[in-house]
């Protein structure tokens, strides 16, 4: 019954105007900020120890509007997934630097696109598999319902998704083997002694590893992408960000540096669409406290 409901729930929203979409989202973010929430208390520390240079007024209106942009990414999902593919391009309404992609795909060595939590990173992944031959990690929904019908949704455009086990570990490698491309989300603590300690906004966060060891062996291309939600239901602009050459370094805490600093120049580009109500520096060195 709770499956049937939230996948009726999901058809409704994905067959509403993406205008109209937005606005409930909006709606539903900004009760979010409204009422003493986790997810506000999260953001407010995440904003206070990333931009210790600005103002109070000013970390509680990214706090707000990033909160605002949340609840449109939980609600403009549906709509993305009932599109087809014709339509996810239609939604690009420009890309800052496409060359860059293009070339590094042309290299013939596949390519790691990397979209982070910020801005609608469903539309990178859908959009990017019009493009290319995808593979993007997979984690299954706790509602087993929904399963297929993500995975199905997902793979619209084209992309093959596998999950994060080491069967799907392999496959990302046999992608890559292929000259394909791999799609990867960078910003999440990984799981046991899958990560290590690098700077991310001047703090020691707990990043992952295996993005730049599936690309330092061959240097493998690494674009990171963002697409930054157009007000008014207007569509999504693509920016580009290609990582300095240390993201290949042998020693995975430059490497991990690296990452971690060209996921924060496409932060910076617009801190009110990132996910600042995750907690990204909950695992923390040594005997440190946590921040929350």
């Amino acid at each position: 019954m709770k499956g049937t409901l939230l996948k009726g729930l999901l058809f409704f929203l994905g067959h509403l105007p993406l205008r109209l979409n937005h606005a409930l989202g909006g709606f539903i973010g900004w009760l979010l900020w409204l009422f003493p929430t986790r997810e506000r208390a999260t953001s407010l520390v995440n904003l206070a120890h990333c931009f210790p240079d600005k103002d109070q007024r000013w970390r509680k209106k990214v706090a707000r509007r990033s909160l605002i942009e949340t609840g449109k990414t939980l609600t403009e999902s549906p709509v993305l997934w009932y599109s087809s593919k014709a339509r996810i391009r239609s939604l690009v309404k420009g890309i800052s630097d496409m060359p860059t992609v293009d070339n590094a795909v042309g290299l013939g060595r596949g390519a790691i696109l990397v979209s982070p939590h910020i801005g609608s990173w469903e539309m990178t992944g859908l959009y990017s598999a019009t493009l290319y031959p995808m593979t993007s990690l997979y984690q299954k929904p706790k509602i087993r319902e929904l399963d297929n019908l993500l995975k199905r949704a997902r793979q619209t455009t084209g992309s093959s998704l596998v999950p994060t086990t080491p069967s799907g570990l392999r496959q990302l490698h046999q992608a890559l083997a292929n000259k394909e491309c791999i799609g990867i989300l960078p910003d999440q603590e990984p799981r046991g002694s899958g990560g290590v300690f690098a700077p991310f906004f001047g703090l020691p966060a707990y990043t992952m590893t295996l993005l730049t060891r599936l690309a330092s062996e061959n240097r493998i291309p690494i674009i990171v992408s963002f697409a930054e939600r157009l007000p008014g239901g207007q569509g999504f602009y693509f920016h580009i960000v290609k990582p300095d050459d240390a993201i290949y370094d042998p020693d995975p805490v430059i490497a991990a540096t690296a990452l971690n600093a060209a996921v924060e120049k496409i932060i910076r580009i617009n801190p009110e669409q990132y996910m600042w109500n995750y907690k990204r520096f909950k695992r923390r060195p040594g005997n440190e406290p946590s921040f929350y």
